[in-house]
C-alpha cells in the first residue's frame, strides 16, 4: 500500500507552475507530498468555490491531517479551507500571499488596464518586470506568453469587471508567511500586516530578494 502523504502542494495555476517546482522537488526528498492541481477550460467561469469543493473531495478523502502549501492563488485555497476545516489540516504555509490574500498579479493587470491607454501586450510587459524584474526581450516574450495563458485560463477572484477582496483575519492553524522584501506584488506593507494576526506558534518569514517567485529565484541552486 503506497505511504499516504504527509502534505499538499496546491497547484490552481497550470500555467505557472513551472516556478513552484524546484521547491516542489526540494520538499519532496524531505517529506511525503502530493501535488493536488486545478484547471479550468475556457468555457468554465473562474470559480473558488468550486476548486475548493474539489479540494474538500480530495481532503476528505485522507486518513490524517496534511500540511497545506501554496502560492499566490493556491495560497489563498488552502487559506480558505482551513478557516473552512481546520480539523483536517496540520499547519498551513502560504507564499506571496499577503494579510489581503485575494490580491494576485491580475489585480495589478487590470489595475494597468484601466490607467493606461495601452493594448494588452505592453501593460503584460510592464507586469513581466514587477513580477520578475528587467528582463531581455526574448525571455520577456516568452514571459508574456506564459501570464497570457494564465490570465485567460487560470483560477483567480478578479476580472475585468470585478475585483474580489477578503477581510484579514487569523488562521485557526499554525502558519508560516512567507514573502520577499522587493515583490511588487504582494509588498512588504502586504505581507508584514499579517503581524497583528500571528498566534504565538505561527511566523513570518521575508526573503531578502527573488521578487513574487521568490521560491524559484533565491537563493540560487
Amino acid at each position: 500500500m503506497p505511504k499516504q502523504p504527509e502534505a499538499l502542494w496546491i497547484s490552481p495555476n497550470p500555467f505557472v507552475k513551472c516556478f513552484d517546482t524546484p521547491l516542489i522537488r526540494y520538499l519532496a526528498r524531505h517529506i511525503k507530498l502530493a501535488h493536488w492541481e486545478y484547471q479550468q477550460t475556457s468555457d468554465e467561469p473562474s470559480s473558488l468555490e468550486l476548486a475548493l469543493t474539489l479540494l474538500h473531495d480530495y481532503l476528505k478523502s485522507k486518513a490524517q491531517p496534511l500540511h497545506l502549501l501554496g502560492h499566490s492563488t493556491g495560497g489563498l485555497l488552502g487559506l480558505l479551507y482551513a478557516r473552512q476545516y481546520p480539523e483536517r489540516i496540520k499547519s498551513l504555509t502560504l507564499l506571496g500571499v499577503g494579510v489581503y490574500p485575494a490580491i494576485d498579479w491580475h489585480v495589478h493587470y487590470y489595475a494597468l488596464l484601466g490607467l493606461l491607454p495601452c493594448d494588452r501586450q505592453i501593460i503584460l510587459a510592464q507586469i513581466v518586470r514587477m513580477l520578475f524584474g528587467s528582463q531581455p526581450v526574448y525571455p520577456t516574450q516568452g514571459l508574456i506568453e506564459i501570464l497570457e495563458q494564465d490570465l485567460s485560463l487560470s483560477l483567480s477572484p478578479h476580472s475585468l469587471y470585478q475585483h474580489h477582496s477578503i477581510a484579514p483575519s487569523s488562521v485557526p492553524v499554525p502558519l508560516l508567511v512567507c514573502g520577499s522584501e522587493d515583490d511588487i506584488i504582494i509588498d512588504r506593507n502586504a505581507l508584514r500586516g499579517w503581524r497583528p494576526w500571528l498566534k504565538p506558534e505561527d511566523c513570518l518569514w521575508e526573503s531578502p530578494k527573488g521578487r513574487h517567485y521568490f521560491h524559484y529565484f533565491y537563493p540560487a541552486p
